[in-house]
Formats: C-alpha cells, sequence, structure tokens
C-alpha cells in the first residue's frame, strides 16, 4: 500500500504528462503538472503550432488507450484538433486541477538526504515565483523540447535590414508570409509541411535541404493507407533489431529475400507517387533508411508544387549566413548562391534538454556525450525519484507513453526492477547500438524508431501488464490499436489493491 499523501511533480503537459498525471493520480498520488504554456498540448500548443501541421499516424493509432480521437476527425488531425483532443481528455479525467499552467520550472533541487525534491516555478506572465517540496519528480517535457536554430553568421546585419530569422514552431500565422520571399530550412516533415503551407501566400518559397530523406506517402499507390506498412509489428520486424526473435529472425536472416523484396517494391511505387526521379529528390541509399532517425510522412501536395516551381528544393545546401544586400535581407549558401530570403524559418530539429535540473543531476543522467542512460528510456541510474516519460521517439507516442507512465507507477509502488549494475550495461548496450543503427542519429539516446511496439512490449512485459498472445498476433498484419491496452491499469490496480473510479477488476493478461 501507498502513502496517499505522497506527491509527484510533472513537468510537461503534453501527452507524456496528462496521463503520468492521470494515472498517477487514479492511484492516489497528488499530483501537480507544470507547463510554460498557456494550455496543454506540449507541441501541439498554441503557442507551438505552425501552419499546415498534422499528425503523422491516423487518428486510430495516435490515442490514448481509453479515450479515443473523435469519430468526426479526418484521418489525419490537424495540430488544432490535436490539442483540443488533449484539452478534452483533460477535462473527461477531472485532471484540470492539477494544472499549474503558463508556469515554468526554473529548478528542481534534491535533497541529499530525504531525497524529496524543491520546484522552484515562475508565473510566465507576472514573473511572480513559487516553491512546492515533492517525493518524486516526471519529466515530461518531451524529446522535442526546445527547437534548434543555427547560430548563422551575420544575424544581426539580417535582422536590422528586416529579416525574420525564427523555429517553424515559432511561426504560427500565414499573413506574415504575404508576398515575402521565404526559405525553409531542413526536410523533415515540419520543413515540408511549412514550406507547402507558405507557399500559398509567399511571393517565392525555397526549400534549404543538407540532405534529401525518404519519404512514405499516406496512401501507397494512392490505395494502401500507410497504417498497413509502418504501424504493424510486421514492420518492425523487417528491420534488424539487438534481440532479434520470432518471424522477425527469419525476415532479417534465412528469409532476408522477402524483406528486400517487400522494402524495394514499396521503394519503387514511392519514387514513382511522390515524383521523386522527376524532382531530383530521390534519397541516397534504399529506403530501409527511412527509419534512421524518424519515419517522416510525405506533406500532401509538397511534390507537386516542386514539379510545378511553386517550391523549389536546393539539395545538398546549407546556409552559410544572412546578411543585407542591397538593403534587403538575403542568406547565402555554402556554394556561394545569394537567395533573398525575408523570412527563414528552421526546421532544424530540437534538442532534447532538461535546464531546470542542476549541473550534478545532469552529470548522473547523461554520458560523456551528452545522451541520456536510461533504463527503458524512464529511470536514471543514479538519481532516486526522478523519473523520464515521452523520452523515446515513437510511431505511437500516446501508447508509448502510457507504457511508460504505468512502469512508473509500478516503481513508485516498490514494483521489483533488475540491479543498478545490470541496468546499466543494459542501457550502455542499447545506447550504442541505437547509435549505430541510426548512423549517428540517435537524438541523445531517445531515438526508438522503428521499434515502438517492441520498445512497448518491454516496458509492459517487465511489469506483466502486456496484451496476450492473440492480440500480438493480430498486430503483425494490423495496426495496433491502443484500445487493445485500456485494461492495464485496471490490472495494475488489483495487484497493488488501489481503488479506483472505474473499480477493481481480476489479475489477468491484458487483451
Amino acid at each position: 500500500m501507498i502513502d496517499r499523501g505522497r506527491s509527484v511533480a510533472v513537468v510537461g503537459a503534453g501527452i507524456a504528462g496528462l496521463c503520468s498525471a492521470k494515472l498517477l493520480s487514479e492511484f492516489g498520488f497528488d499530483v501537480h503538472v507544470y507547463d510554460r504554456t498557456p494550455d496543454v498540448g506540449g507541441v501541439w500548443s498554441v503557442t507551438r503550432r505552425y501552419p499546415g501541421v498534422t499528425t503523422q499516424n491516423n487518428k486510430g493509432t495516435y490515442a490514448f488507450s481509453d479515450f479515443p480521437m473523435p469519430g468526426a476527425y479526418p484521418e489525419w488531425p490537424t495540430g488544432e484538433q490535436v490539442q483540443q483532443y488533449l484539452d478534452d481528455y483533460v477535462e473527461h479525467f477531472g485532471l484540470r486541477h492539477m494544472l499549474r499552467l503558463g508556469t515554468e520550472v526554473i529548478s528542481a533541487e534534491q535533497d541529499p538526504v530525504t531525497e524529496r525534491w524543491t520546484v522552484t516555478s515562475r508565473l510566465i506572465d507576472s514573473g511572480e515565483t513559487a516553491v512546492g517540496e515533492y517525493d518524486s519528480l516526471v519529466v515530461a517535457n518531451g524529446i522535442f523540447c526546445d527547437p534548434f536554430v543555427p547560430a548563422y553568421e551575420g544575424r544581426a546585419e539580417y535582422e536590422a535590414a528586416g529579416g525574420r530569422l525564427c523555429a517553424a514552431s515559432d511561426f504560427h500565422d500565414l499573413a506574415d508570409a504575404e508576398d515575402r520571399d521565404v526559405l525553409v530550412i531542413g526536410y523533415g516533415k515540419s520543413s515540408c509541411d511549412v514550406a507547402e503551407a507558405l507557399s500559398d501566400v509567399a511571393a517565392s518559397t525555397t526549400v534549404v535541404a543538407r540532405e534529401v530523406t525518404w519519404k512514405m506517402p499516406r496512401k501507397l499507390a494512392n490505395v494502401l493507407n500507410y497504417k498497413y506498412i509502418l504501424l504493424t509489428r510486421f514492420s518492425e520486424g523487417l528491420f534488424e533489431h539487438i534481440e532479434q526473435r520470432g518471424f522477425g529472425r527469419f525476415l532479417t536472416g534465412s528469409g532476408r529475400f522477402v524483406r528486400n523484396g517487400l522494402l524495394g517494391g514499396i521503394e519503387r511505387v514511392a519514387r514513382r507517387q511522390l515524383r521523386l526521379d522527376r524532382v531530383g529528390l530521390v534519397p541516397e541509399g534504399s529506403f530501409e533508411r527511412i527509419v534512421r532517425h524518424a519515419v517522416s510522412l510525405a506533406t500532401e501536395g509538397f511534390y507537386e508544387k516542386v514539379e510545378a516551381g511553386t517550391v523549389s528544393v536546393r539539395r545538398g545546401r546549407s546556409i552559410t549566413a544572412l546578411r543585407e544586400k542591397d538593403g534587403r535581407p538575403v542568406a547565402e549558401l555554402d556554394d556561394g548562391t545569394v537567395l533573398p530570403a525575408d523570412v527563414v524559418v528552421c526546421a532544424t530539429g530540437f534538442v532534447q534538454r532538461v535546464p531546470f535540473l542542476s549541473a550534478a543531476v545532469q552529470e548522473r543522467l547523461l554520458d560523456e556525450d551528452g545522451n541520456f542512460e536510461l533504463y527503458r528510456q524512464i529511470l536514471p541510474n543514479d538519481v532516486a525519484g526522478l523519473y523520464f516519460v515521452g523520452y523515446g521517439s515513437s510511431l505511437f507516442s500516446p501508447l508509448s507513453a502510457e507504457a511508460a507512465a504505468l512502469w512508473t507507477v509500478n516503481h513508485m509502488l516498490g514494483g521489483e526492477i533488475p540491479p543498478v549494475e545490470e541496468r546499466r550495461e543494459f542501457v550502455r548496450t542499447r545506447l550504442d547500438w541505437m547509435i549505430e543503427r541510426t548512423e549517428g542519429k540517435h537524438a541523445r539516446g531517445t531515438n526508438i524508431i522503428p521499434f515502438s511496439l517492441r520498445h512497448v512490449d518491454e516496458i509492459l512485459d517487465e511489469i506483466g501488464l502486456n496484451v496476450g498472445p492473440g492480440t500480438r498476433f493480430l498486430q503483425w498484419v494490423l495496426p495496433a490499436r491502443p484500445s487493445s491496452y485500456r485494461d492495464a491499469a485496471q490490472v495494475l490496480k488489483r495487484r497493488h489493491a488501489v481503488a479506483g473510479e472505474r473499480g477493481i477488476v481480476p489479475t489477468r493478461q491484458v487483451g
């Protein structure tokens, strides 16, 4: 049994923070959720949504296990719809009183004796500070914490000439691009989304991409929804895992010809459907490199606009400096080209940071290269009472976050885990493998793509809450349904004799 007064601070009110708060409160913990934005949603907050943003997942897979997206939503919801869905989640489960929105966590200090956390926060509007004490701290600020904007030479001169340099998540209004020359930096989903949207109003739109990568059409050959290709266990089995097993071992071993044939076929269809040969944007290497960092869904209309000349792509190029020329803001590329650039939008990734933790704590979280060393992407090796939820780049973000939150609750309730030396070895081995398979694009040790379901398996297997073999078999050929996991919390309540609003169910395997 737990002390019903035990308190937890959660930093972040996005997907990971909200499901952590919901599950912790159901198990009797006193929870406060801090977020510097004025609304819930994390990357979907009104303060971070760029024009044209939609989900990569379809609505059926981008949802919590016990709270499906509205049936009226389109297959790929907009950013505004996702934020509304998360706000409805807060309302439905009565989480509003736990939220401390518009409140930035300045510091979280741990007492070396009691191991309790002192959290100092500041209201964004007034600057007023407050201090709270908690038994545990859950970091849920996300792997898309702070947008990365390169430190371009000449920025001050460029901005003095009227130029605007910003991250994609800081560009909110299409009108700000009207009749202006726009450069979008990067080639991920966000850069293509932004470029396609801004091109409707901009005088010119140019994508500057150091590298072009493979994209997956929403519907392959305009018929087969990509969820049947990339959101199943079969798709995960096509790629070599450090602990390959079952049919996946066949697909990457003696049955490799099947795997290669399937990936080759998808590559050919994608090349033709997205006009990659015609527009000169066939990526280097084979299609399997799509999973090096994050699977990117093709933006609707982007390649059509490239072919029509509405959007231009400077492939293999990067900005070396921003300048003023003849009274106008411009950008210099590494091939010497000078482009007019009233607006430069950087979709150049994010920095995973926990700035509110002291340098001493961060030294115990990170390896010498700055990678997070977290067991199951959740638990530090050497810091008590600290948990990370949502620190795995997943194709099933809500489900992955729920699994991590369940693992966290179980650990707080006294659930057993391997000894620290065994955990340390596991983390190091996984991190080395992650760096190798992503060609260094491991997002400081938070990249679990494409093994999203495998990661959920490992988390839930360890705490005995995974779905049964029948469900896992269906997930080989059909996209995983988050609702298959909806009973996991009730099973955990029964195990720890915790009563909840929805009652107690007999202990059994979920699914």
